[in-house]
């Protein structure tokens, strides 16, 4: 394995492994890449959706999306697609996977399969770095701090997807969501403080109410999107990419009017996660 940084605080590409073969100390390897830069890209994999569902399970549990179409012969396969004549792409903000889970999932296998001839690439930000740079004041200012997570308003029948020409594809509008977690959490596998609020999903800090929590909220996101903070990951045929949702946020860019993008995405469990 090859391992060369993206950016100076976040992401990695990896050579010299194949995904459909990585087991034993190249799997734990792997893992703690991802772990620990938030995002690994391998180029030039040969990873059928079968590779795909023995890989994750290799990696730990599976767990099967609510809300995106489901791969019709693999149902662990979840479709993040945007049609050539669709306006809205799946995930086209900042944000992190599942944080409205009580146990939000680990991470995600993203592997390209339709891509448009320019654009689409996904955007990553490590929010161990975004912590670190905090100052101190709002270090300690946040400390002990809890906020509430929901998808209710994004894929509810009246929320966010449904007003857009994607609603007709998502499933689980019906779906209550809600958890409540610690704005600063402890990664449970490398121990690094990240900070654990996003755009999309976080409501507002336990003990205020949203308008009140606004202003500090938006302090922390902006943080969060220092320059030194991100990376950019172009897809080609053949791309896969790893992530970890509690040291990351991501953004999929939405810039390629009139073309067709379909990912296939399996998401790997998670674990609770604490200050």
């Amino acid at each position: 394995m090859q391992i060369t940084q993206l950016a100076p605080n976040v992401g990695v590409e990896i050579a010299g492994l194949q995904l459909a073969e990585a087991e034993g100390d190249e799997l734990e390897a792997l893992k703690q890449a991802v772990y620990t830069h938030g995002v690994a890209v391998l180029r030039d994999q040969q990873f059928s959706p079968e590779d795909h569902i023995a890989f994750a399970r290799r990696w730990g549990g599976i767990d099967i999306n609510n809300y995106f179409p489901l791969e019709d012969e693999h149902p662990e396969i979840a479709v993040v697609r945007k049609k050539a004549d669709q306006q809205t792409n799946i995930g086209g903000a900042w944000h992190t996977d599942h944080s409205y889970d009580q146990v939000p999932a680990m991470g995600s296998i993203l592997v390209a399969r339709v891509l448009p001839p320019s654009g689409g690439d996904t955007m990553f930000a490590h929010m161990g770095a975004a912590y670190d740079a905090l100052p101190q004041d709002l270090r300690d200012e946040i400390e002990g701090l809890e906020a509430f997570h929901t998808a209710d308003h994004v894929y509810a029948p009246d929320g966010i997807y449904a007003q857009t020409d994607m609603g007709k594809e998502l499933r689980g509008q019906e779906l209550k969501t809600g958890a409540v977690h610690p704005i600063v959490i402890r990664h449970p596998r490398t121990g690094r403080k990240l900070l654990y609020v996003n755009y999309a999903f976080t409501i507002n800090i336990v003990g205020q109410t949203r308008e009140e929590s606004l202003p500090l909220l938006q302090r922390l996101y902006d943080a969060a999107l220092l320059a030194d903070n991100q990376c950019r990951v172009a897809w080609q045929p053949g791309t896969v990419a790893i992530w970890d949702n509690r040291t990351t946020w991501h953004n999929a860019l939405n810039d390629y009017p009139g073309y067709a993008r379909e990912m296939h995405r399996i998401t790997l469990s998670g674990e609770a996660l604490a200050a």
